[in-house]
Formats: C-alpha cells, structure tokens, sequence
C-alpha cells in the first residue's frame, strides 16, 4: 500500500505545487476565508467527496466513506487563514492582497490535506472506515477550532491527525512529538484603581504606576519561587497604560500579556495563583483590582497510541534518517487542542526547511516554503490513515 500511495503522490505532485502557489498568492484573513473555502470545495467535490461548506462559518468538512467494515472515523485536520503581514519574499506567486500573507505556511497545510484527500478518495475501497477532513478557518486568532466544534465537526470522530510546518525541520522530513506539543495560551488583563494625587506629595496617593511595578515584579519572581521549575511557565506583560500627566500620581493602570503553560494542574491553578499575588500586593498599598483571565486554548497533548502510528508511518515511508524526534515542546498556541477535549489526536511537526539559505521563522515577511514537503505531508498522513485502520 506504501507504494500505492507514493505513486499517487508523484503523479500528483505538478497539481499539488499548482494549488499551493494559487493559495499562497490569494491569502485571506481569520474568518474572511471564503475563496479559500471555495476553491477547497471544489477541489473535494471533484474527488467524489461528500462536501459541507460554511460550517464554522468559514470551514469546510469532507467525508470520505470507506467500504463500512469498521465504524470507526478518523478526521484529518488542516488549516486555512493568513496572516496581516506584508509578504517581501519576491516570489512569482506571493500575495497579491497586499498586507496579507500566508507566513505561517496554511497554504501548505492545506495543500497537503486536499492531497491526502485524492489520495485516500481513490483508495476508499482498502479503508475500512471513515475520514472526515476537516479545513479549518481562523487558527491564527485560536478562534476556529472552536467554531468547528459548535458545529458538531467532532461528532462520532474517534481519532484526529494534524500537521503544521516548522522551517527549522530541513524539507522532507517528519518531526515527532510524544506527549505536550505546544503551550496552553491565556489572556490577562489586570486593573489597579489608586488615588490620584501630586506628584511632589506621593504619600496623600496610592499610586497605581508604583502598585503595578510591583505586580509585575512579584509576578515573575514567583514563578520562580512558587512554580514547579519541572513546569514550564511564562507570563509576559505586553501592554501598560495609565497616568494623565508626568506630575500626576496615576489613579489607575491597565495591564496586559499572555500566559503560557504545558502541565494541566498548572493550567486550571494560574488564575488563583495571579488574583492571590496581585491582591496581596493591592489590599498592601490600599489599591483595588479587577482581573480578567480569559482562557484561550489548551496545551496540545499528542496521544500516545496515534503518535506511535505517525511514527511508523513516517520511518516506514522515508527512513529512520528522514524522522526526527522532538525532544522538547514548543510555547507557541495551537487551537488544534480543542478538538483534543473530543477524541485523541496528534499533531506532526513537517519540515520545510530549505538548504543553503536562510529559514525565516514562522510569521515572518520573507518566510518560505520548500514544496518538498508537500508530498512528504501528504504520504504521511495517508500512509498514517491507512495505518490507522490497518495496524
């Protein structure tokens, strides 16, 4: 069956770069994806694939029904949206929508996940069970995931595969990870109300300015007194506001970051955590405090079992030399996480590595691609497919 596959991945190899180049050159925004889903429908449509479009709002799903021996679906998750970015990467197919560009390489993974589509389409008749690919809108803002769930994509799904390039992976090769794969990424806005004064006569205020330093201080400082070191934590103040005037003690601040964490008890613990912190040092100084900790999306915790298949899949398919085990977990978010809460799943990290130049990291304007990797993701997760029904 490996064979069969890396045939069809070569005969299909001139038509996936094609369709890769035309969504690279027309990127659209989270939740803005309508050509982009367009164009993906049409694509499955042609393999004979049952097709639901706008479902959450801007995704479409494909169902893939396999010859019914096995009950089980396996789902196949891609991603579609760009990002607001000005491209200067020079190429022949960059972005014609000027300050949008697929920097993160979606336009890759959805790529890969139509050629896994023709691929497995034309072998329906060796799986056993089902596949449903799910192309999903609005990652970059941790927002689509969620919305394909509230439309019941997750219904009667008993495992899911995922992808997503990493230029520091040299193309062609497949990068594995047990356990935790990315952070789990929350929100943090702090409010401290003081009590404006003179700035010559700072003891008639409670300055606010003064107050959040030292939240910020004991913050950090308590990541390292209190938390596990074993547990990865970060807590990043992006944004300060407050005062009106440079000799004006500030009667209030707004604070601003993101918290990133791998471990689950530290996860639900980190509200309670930061509100004892910033109270204690608040009810000190006679300030108040409003907090608001918004959950974003959870740690990515690749399932033992389906790893061990993209692991034999991706050794089987290239070689022991082209699969190369991730030894340490990213901070970086993944929304693929939320369809982790419904069924097993794991996510692979495709190498688009290209030798001999720079690799611009993720997010970058000149970020780049080696279309090697297409067919390298679109036999792995095929091959892995099968695997899963076959053993």
């Amino acid at each position: 069956m490996l064979t069969k596959i890396k045939e069809l991945a070569e005969n299909l190899a001139p038509r996936l770069i094609e369709i890769r180049r035309h969504i690279h050159a027309h990127p659209e925004l989270s939740g803005q994806e309508y050509q982009t889903s367009a164009y993906v429908a049409g694509v499955l449509s042609s393999c004979g694939i049952q097709v639901q479009e706008a479902v959450g709002k801007t995704g479409v799903v494909g169902n893939l029904q396999g010859n019914g021996t096995d009950q089980r679906t396996l789902a196949i998750r891609t991603d579609m949206d760009a990002l607001p970015i000005q491209e200067r990467t020079k190429l022949d197919f960059a972005s014609r929508h000027p300050g949008v560009m697929h920097a993160c390489g979606h336009d890759l993974h959805t790529t890969v996940g139509l050629g896994t589509a023709m691929i497995l389409s034309q072998l329906k008749d060796e799986l056993p069970g089902n596949i449903r690919f799910l192309f999903q809108p609005a990652e970059e803002i941790a927002q689509g995931a969620s919305w394909m769930v509230q439309d019941g994509v997750m219904k009667g799904i008993d495992a899911i595969f995922g992808v997503h390039v990493f230029p520091s992976i040299p193309g062609g090769v497949v990068g594995i990870r047990y356990g935790s794969l990315t952070a789990a990424a929350d929100d943090l806005e702090i409010f401290i109300q003081g009590e404006s004064g003179h700035g010559a006569r700072p003891h008639e205020a409670i300055d606010a300015i003064w107050i959040a330093a030292q939240v910020i201080t004991n913050l950090q400082q308590a990541i390292s007194r209190t938390q596990n070191p074993l547990r990865p934590l970060v807590l990043s103040i992006g944004q300060i506001s407050g005062g009106r005037a440079p000799n004006v003690i500030a009667d209030q601040v707004r604070l601003a970051g993101t918290v990133r964490s791998l471990h689950p008890e530290t996860y639900e613990n980190l509200p309670q955590w930061i509100e004892t912190i910033v109270a204690n040092i608040c009810n000190s100084y006679g300030a108040t405090y409003e907090i608001n900790y918004r959950r974003g999306v959870p740690s990515v915790q690749n399932d033992q079992f389906l790893t061990e298949i993209l692991e034999k899949a991706s050794r089987e398919a290239w070689g022991n030399e082209k699969v190369q085990i991730i030894n340490e977990p990213s901070l970086g978010a993944e929304d693929f996480a939320m369809y982790l809460q419904h069924a097993p799943g794991s996510m692979f990290r495709l190498g688009v590595g290209n030798p001999d130049q720079v690799n611009h990291p993720l997010h970058h304007p000149e970020f780049e691609v080696n279309e090697c990797a297409i067919a390298t993701g679109v036999v792995t997760l095929a091959y892995a497919a099968y695997k899963y029904y076959h053993g």
